[in-house]
């Protein structure tokens, strides 16, 4: 599924879900990505997944766009947009299928107990509605190495049980589209935030039974609000100021690791730069989170 990218130039991406305007969480995590991928003399893409429109917010992925832009976080390749991938994830839960990977389920999560992992199902078919579609999940040890939080082993079928990659309603999931989607865009290492590491290990299981290259990962430490809850969950999720970027991005510079002083003036292009030749993501290792700054307004 690789487009014929060369895999020794450095491929990362930005990939938010339109579900509402930027907040600062999510910018550390674009300007993190984008910072990577200028210090690996690499591309930086961004990607809109919006697979999952009953969840989305009409406007807001133009609006993430536009943010992102006013921060000069500028993608050195057109948008991809996942809602026009559709048939590139029918082909590959179609190569899951016949290779025994995916099986079809109509098993609810309340039929599935308190945890709603599955590892049987509980429910008999029912061909008066459609099914879910599931990996199937055997029993084995999946380990990588990320570059803030070093070793990580998990144990998918334990932890994650068998996981859906299409819905009974016919949306995509998640782990099925950002694995055929970081492939199409030969994405050489994945930088996002550390509530997406427990996703790693199932979507690793979903590029080796597709026969696809495994990025390299560096999760990001979250960035929390004062009582230590991740900013999409609480009043920090306030949208940053897009008219008058410069107090935000500051804030996400310094919180990823770069000087102050270095940072403290100067247009959005020239504090980009100075973070580019200042910090070091590898600083942040062992770090789960980040507290959140006080932001004008």
């Amino acid at each position: 599924m690789i487009e014929g990218h060369d895999r020794r130039v450095y491929r990362g991406r930005f990939a938010p879900s339109p579900t509402g305007a930027l907040h600062f969480g999510s910018l550390v995590a674009a300007v993190g990505s984008y910072v990577r991928a200028r210090q690996q003399s690499g591309r930086w893409l961004v990607r809109i997944e919006d697979i999952d429109p009953p969840r989305e917010v009409p406007g807001s992925a133009r609006s993430i766009l536009d943010a992102l832009a006013a921060f000069g976080l500028e993608p050195d390749e057109p948008v991809l947009w996942q809602h026009a991938r559709v048939e590139a994830y029918a082909v590959a839960l179609e190569r899951l299928r016949a290779g025994g990977r995916a099986f079809p389920c109509w098993c609810s999560r309340t039929a599935l107990g308190p945890t709603g992992v599955h590892r049987a199902c509980v429910s008999a078919p029912d061909p008066s509605r459609p099914p879910a579609w599931r990996f199937r999940v055997e029993p084995g040890t999946i380990g990588f190495d990320d570059v803030i939080h070093g070793p990580v082993r998990d144990e998918p079928a334990r932890t994650s049980g068998d996981f859906v990659l299409r819905r009974a309603d016919g949306l995509w999931a998640y782990q099925l589209a950002v694995v055929v989607d970081d492939a199409f865009q030969g994405i050489t290492e994945v930088v996002r935030g550390a509530d997406l590491l427990d996703s790693t290990a199932r979507q690793i299981l979903l590029q080796r039974a597709l026969g696809l290259e495994t990025p390299g990962y560096l999760h990001l430490p979250l960035v929390v609000d004062a009582d230590g809850a991740k900013l999409s969950k609480s009043l920090g999720s306030l949208p940053v100021d897009a008219r008058d970027p410069l107090p935000a991005l500051r804030a996400a510079l310094v919180a990823l690791g770069a000087d102050p002083a270095a940072v403290a003036s100067g247009p959005v292009h020239v504090l980009l730069s100075r973070a580019i030749a200042g910090i070091d993501l590898a600083r942040l290792a062992g770090r789960r989170s980040i507290a959140a700054p006080s932001l004008p307004g």
